[in-house]
């Protein structure tokens, strides 16, 4: 495919970031790479036959925009952007990577790679969106919205926004997963929220191979111990589960929330806002009844859009139902959280709380609400 007809999406420049960590920096020339050279051809003055050069600098320019931390460190180690490691084997670099999250490097291989060339993926489609600067010089490195945490606020209520892969959160008491009513968690190589989570958490020997589930395991005694082992749970039903290996990373507890119904002989779900509502307001009670039991006191709480994925609810019928719990919530000291995938969505959770601010305000006949910021 040549340059002229490819197409942007994260999995396909995802597998050209795969081909540099595995040929390596110094062989950019040889390979294919249409999407890497369009995206940093689209940023550059260079009129020379540079063009290798302008692709490495498009993905420093991806890296800076991770904002520091294991992430950054890890995806500079493994592509040989870190000083000294453009000519190291793919073997080498690897290994560096996989100690920054002090994994093994199988286990690196299998889980946490795929993770941090995604973000790098996902910075460079990011970069490819934006117009180049009016002068046509390469632009400053780019910080996507998911490292922003933009912070919303409508009426009194504020929360934080996040626009990553789930199991990146960091430092947030709870996590609400979705869910079906049996809860039956998904395979771990699966693309939804609940697999995620259930992958984060399993435990894994020094090759890399699944030695234990606990998020997997704990559910099964909840649905064992409240007698829904053979049978469906209402829709809203909560069930707590520790963080397992997520603990890591500052989780303490997963509230799994049945809101998707299976369609009988089918791999379909249906979900209503009334549940998705439901399954919220039971997260927050229950993080009350069980919080004081944490030392300290289980206070933040991150939602992504309950049934917004399988379950076929729009993105902003979701937020809607869940706002309609958070709205509610009567502890107002409690620290929400958002958390959607893409960018795009970012921009639609901040314009729908928007408009409920401004349809409160005009309920309200002028009484005093607060935008979005």
């Amino acid at each position: 495919m040549s340059s002229g007809t490819a197409t942007f999406d994260v999995a396909s420049v995802l597998r050209e970031v795969k081909t540099i960590r595995a040929e390596g920096l110094v062989r950019i020339r040889e390979l294919s790479l249409p999407l890497l050279r369009r995206a940093a051809s689209a940023h550059s003055t260079v009129v020379t036959d540079a063009w290798p050069v302008e692709v490495e600098n498009l993905l420093r320019t991806a890296l800076a925009g991770l904002g520091g931390g294991d992430l950054e460190e890890a995806a500079a180690l493994t592509l040989g952007l870190a000083p000294g490691l453009r000519d190291r084997p793919a073997a080498d670099r690897r290994r560096l990577a996989a100690r920054v999250y002090s994994v093994s490097v199988e286990r690196f291989r299998k889980s946490h790679e795929d993770m941090v060339l995604g973000q790098i993926a996902e910075q460079v489609c990011w970069i490819a969106g934006t117009p180049a600067s009016d002068h046509g010089a390469s632009p400053s490195p780019l910080l996507a919205p998911h490292l922003q945490h933009r912070t919303l606020r409508v009426d009194s209520r504020s929360l934080t926004l996040h626009v990553h892969p789930i199991e990146l959160l960091r430092d947030v008491d709870v996590i609400v997963s979705p869910l079906n009513t049996h809860l039956s968690l998904p395979e771990t190589y699966k693309a939804s929220v609940a697999a995620a989570l259930r992958r984060a958490g399993t435990l894994h020997d020094a090759a890399g191979d699944v030695i234990g589930d606990p998020v997997h395991d704990e559910l099964l005694g909840w649905r064992a111990a409240n007698g829904s082992r053979g049978r469906p749970v209402l829709p809203g039903t909560v069930a707590p589960t520790g963080p397992s290996g997520l603990a890591a990373r500052g989780i303490r507890r997963i509230y799994h929330a049945a809101v998707a119904v299976p369609r009988p002989g089918t791999n379909r779900y249906d979900v209503s806002p009334q549940d998705v509502t439901a399954a919220a307001t039971r997260a927050l009670a229950l993080m009350d009844e069980e919080g004081n039991s944490f030392d300290p006191p289980l206070r933040s709480v991150c939602f992504p859009l309950l049934g917004a994925g399988r379950g076929g609810l729009s993105p902003q019928t979701s937020l809607s139902a869940l706002w309609a719990a958070l709205a509610a919530d009567s502890l107002r000291t409690r620290d929400i959280h958002l958390i959607v995938r893409r960018p795009p969505l970012a921009g639609m959770v901040a314009d729908v709380l928007r408009a409920r601010r401004v349809d409160q305000e005009t309920a309200g006949h002028g009484e005093r609400g607060h935008g979005c910021v």
